[in-house]
């Protein structure tokens, strides 16, 4: 615990504060314009002061923690900022901290917070009771961790700057006139890959700004994405996530009738596919859920590397309109800092309204496939996955999504990007479902 004083106190007042207590002074900065605390750390006892002196520039002395070394700490000391023009040469401003135990305090400089000139992120970062020299609470492993941070600031600066030199066409999107951001060229990167005790080299294309190619851990982590809702919300919930290799993407299906269906940017409310018009983007197929449901279907999607990946629902309500035309779509690895972002694609869906959802191509597959449900554990059956065409609709209701091309597959749809299961259906459950639930 701190307690604190802010003033332009002189120091024969700061030393009469008290009479009995031991006085540490600080030079915060100098007028050569050093990011410095003078001393960097010391040892104080219960009810000694440690007064700081602000010299010229702009600093503060700001609480932080170990951990989150140019974080303001909540409820801690902090001077506020000291402004101290260059020509000045007496009567500094000064703080004064009472130590009220022997417990570890961590201080930084507040300037430039969070960005590539954090005075903290280079390092102007000062400790009260600080481990002793080789310990993991040591001074030096303060500082190294402000390093770090103002490392990633201005990694994050310089990667920002390089992402919009990426973007400089323009293109039509794949349906309709609307102009879009040309996709960058990708960039195919060669790197080791060192998780736990195992490493290889992977390659792969990325752009500017994806994350990092090294998984989180050698099983992944399990991302869930809730689909739709008991409201009858037209969502995906996260709408996009960042994920590593190795990562699982849970597709959660709750009430209604949705897909979770891979497209492009360009593209966004119609199925992936190659150069030759053949779809090739994963699909859950329609997943029914009744109103009254208390299980859940799930489908799973392996991130295999960090591209971004396009997902829309490829249902539409009795009206005709889309739901991807209302805004449901996701994205896994969308670079945020780009102009082909989440909002960027998802504002595309909307405009361009999902018109081209029913094209020319016709096809519908069934495979076996496996998965759980939230409650339901484990099961095995035949699944569906229907794709609109111009073929005529089968099934009660009008909009079930069938097409009368058919083709056969496997319960993982194929998927170049990353293996998927669905939890069982039954071909008939799905199509009666999805006559009662539009």
């Amino acid at each position: 615990m701190l307690s604190s004083t802010a003033a332009p106190l002189s120091f024969a007042l700061a030393l009469a504060l008290s009479a009995s207590a031991a006085v540490f002074n600080v030079q915060v900065g100098n007028a050569n314009g050093s990011l410095t605390y003078s001393p960097q750390s010391l040892t104080a006892d219960t009810g000694d002061q440690v007064v700081f002196t602000f010299h010229q520039k702009n600093h503060t002395a700001t609480q932080s923690t170990f951990a989150a070394p140019c974080t303001i700490l909540e409820g801690g000391a902090n001077s506020g900022f000291m402004p101290v023009p260059d020509n000045q040469t007496a009567n500094f401003p000064m703080f004064v901290v009472t130590v009220q135990d022997t417990k570890p305090m961590w201080f930084h400089c507040e300037q430039g917070a969070n960005t590539a000139a954090s005075h903290c992120g280079k390092g102007m970062v000062f400790a009260i009771n600080p481990g002793p020299d080789g310990s993991a609470n040591s001074f030096a492993a303060f500082q190294q961790n402000a390093l770090a941070v103002g490392a990633q600031l201005q990694a994050a600066a310089a990667s920002s700057s390089s992402i919009e030199a990426q973007y400089t066409g323009s293109t039509t999107a794949g349906y309709g006139t609307a102009t879009i951001p040309a996709e960058p060229s990708p960039i195919v990167v060669t790197q080791t890959v060192t998780v736990e005790t195992s490493s290889w080299v992977t390659v792969y294309s990325s752009y500017i700004g994806s994350p990092e190619p090294t998984p989180s851990s050698l099983t992944g982590n399990v991302i869930q994405v809730i689909v739709g809702g008991a409201d009858g919300e037209l969502t995906y919930t996260p709408d996009h996530v960042s994920a590593a290799p190795n990562d699982v993407v849970s597709f959660v299906f709750h009430q209604k009738n949705h897909t979770a269906t891979q497209s492009s940017f360009a593209a966004p409310c119609v199925r992936l596919k190659d150069a030759n018009g053949n779809v090739i983007g994963v699909d859950s197929g329609f997943m029914p859920v009744a109103d009254n449901a208390t299980e859940f279907p799930v489908f799973n999607v392996t991130v295999n590397d960090t591209a971004p990946l396009w997902f829309y629902c490829r249902q539409h309500k009795p009206d005709g309109s889309s739901h991807c035309g209302a805004g449901m779509v996701f994205a896994i690895n969308a670079v945020e800092d780009s102009p082909r972002n989440f909002s960027a694609f998802q504002a595309l869906a909307e405009q361009l309204n999902g018109t081209s959802t029913t094209s020319s191509g016709s096809g519908s597959g069934s495979g076996s496939g496996s998965g759980s449900g939230s409650g339901s554990g484990s099961g095995s059956g035949s699944g569906s996955s229907s794709s609109f065409g111009s073929g005529s609709n089968s099934g009660s209701g009008s909009n079930s999504g069938s097409s009368s091309g058919s083709s056969s597959g496997s319960g993982s749809n194929g998927a170049p990007v990353g293996t998927a299961a669905s939890m069982a259906l039954s071909l008939g459950a799905v199509l009666a479902a999805a006559a009662l639930l539009l």
